[in-house]
């Protein structure tokens, strides 16, 4: 059984555009609990010492747990924004390509945490990164907007019915 709001395709998924598409991220598969893309390891992704740069593949693991987390959740109702990334970085790659895959270790209401593990074309593993995501409900009308609005700036005003 699939965890996702609905069915999806590769193709249902936007386009990459700005940083995911300069560093060449591709989505490649959306299995029945997890979504996969790959990055090539290039002059794009060299940090000096020609390895990959530890911060192109937080790029990565950014972008699968983003794509995950709003998969799930009703896009007509909610988003979701990353609050939090880590990495932790175990091997080394200079060339070929990188493959990450996302899968959810919680879905709850108003967050979510997903687990990224990035691998080199030898299967092994090159960085496991986690991503914590606020699911925030879009913009609600008339007095609740107006509630959200104020419990997020830290004012409270009275309402007259």
């Amino acid at each position: 059984m699939s965890l996702w709001f609905k069915p999806y395709t590769l193709e249902e998924i936007p386009a990459a555009s700005g940083l995911q598409r300069h560093l060449g991220i591709e989505l490649t598969e959306i299995g029945a609990d997890y979504v996969r893309a790959r990055m090539p390891v290039d002059e794009r992704v060299h940090q000096p010492l020609g390895m990959l740069h530890g911060g192109a593949s937080v790029v990565l693991a950014e972008t699968l747990g983003s794509i995950g987390s709003m998969l799930v959740v009703d896009p007509t109702k909610y988003r979701c924004l990353g609050q939090e990334i880590n990495a932790n970085h175990v091997r080394s790659v200079s060339s070929g390509y990188v493959t990450g895959t996302a899968r959810p270790l919680h879905l709850g209401r108003s967050s979510q945490v997903w687990e990224i593990r990035i691998v080199d074309e030898g299967d092994r593993l090159i960085c496991i990164s986690r991503i914590t995501l606020f699911v925030q409900s879009l913009a609600p009308t008339g007095r609740d907007a107006d509630d959200r609005r104020n419990s997020l700036s830290g004012r409270t005003q009275e309402h007259v019915p």
